[in-house]
């Protein structure tokens, strides 16, 4: 059957420049050496870990990383705790340092208040790698949440600093805000949301009412790609998560539709190419 759609992707998605300065780091090294040891998924699409995969990029878990010496590691966008940097200096390994600004900014911000005894709450996904780097920087003592419910059961005290993961929603982070102020709490809150993050929002409610159907291309990792995906749906319903042309279901679709593409801060515009040679095809 030909659909004979139209389909188009959306200019602002792809790679952040905190992902993309990762990427293009591993590669110039990679153009010159055999192999890169890479502490975790460089990026959270694991389309373009395969790709980076068998340029001879070694993902390593840090259980991997403590029994590596002499050897080459890059620290993903993501950013990492104190801890493994001491370990890289005992098991004299180099690190090619693909921090994110962002990320290192917060982390510094973090750190200060934590030198200054603040009590710190993170506004960030459990066990997410830039979170784990974050609590980090208080030797573990800050409280992490996902969702404000979690603190309802928790011992507050009564004045605490607000942090928040750069990826997640400024809208959410105000009103968590608002909502721990209304419950009697004096709270210092750091907006350090990415800025390039939080206007893809406003960039995606604009692009996805044009469309009939859009396809959301993420990693199922991504915390991003799921927040974006979210905002996609509630301004055109007809708004499907996808991570490779496989799980595209032409059922969705039909004729003469117009189609938008679009995904996270973490999908490789090379994919969402893909996905839009793959629709005009059929």
């Amino acid at each position: 059957m030909n659909y004979d759609l139209t389909v188009t992707i959306d200019k602002a998605s792809g790679f952040c420049f905190g992902v993309v300065y990762a990427i293009d780091m591993a590669e110039d090294i990679l153009d010159h050496e055999d192999y890169l040891y890479c502490l975790g998924d460089i990026v959270h699409n694991d389309e373009e870990v395969k790709r980076l995969t068998v340029k001879g990029l070694r993902i390593i878990t840090h259980d991997q990383f403590k029994n590596l010496y002499g050897e080459k590691v890059l620290i993903r966008a993501h950013g990492e705790a104190p801890s493994t940097y001491e370990l890289a200096l005992n098991n004299n390994l180099t690190l090619i340092d693909a921090s994110c600004p962002v990320v290192l900014k917060l982390q510094n911000r973090i750190k200060s208040s934590h030198d200054d005894n603040e009590q710190i709450l993170i506004f960030g996904k459990h066990g997410h790698a830039e979170v784990i780097g974050l609590q980090g920087q208080t030797d573990g003592e800050a409280i992490v949440f996902q969702d404000l419910s979690e603190l309802d059961h928790v011992e507050l005290p009564s004045k605490f600093t607000l942090y928040s993961q750069t990826t997640k929603s400024t809208d959410k982070f105000y009103d968590i805000k608002d909502q721990l102020i209304g419950r009697g709490y004096e709270v210092k809150a750091n907006d350090t949301i990415c800025r390039q993050v939080s206007n893809r929002y406003s960039d995606l409610e604009k692009f996805v009412v044009n469309y009939d159907v859009i396809l959301f291309v993420s990693g199922k990792k991504s915390s991003n790609g799921k927040v974006l995906h979210e905002v996609c749906k509630k301004f055109n319903p007809n708004s499907y998560f996808i991570s490779h042309i496989e799980e595209i279901n032409f059922s969705w679709l039909s004729p003469r539709d117009k189609v938008g593409i679009c995904g996270a801060t973490s999908t490789p515009m090379w994919l969402m190419e893909e996905v839009k040679t793959f629709l005009l095809n059929h």
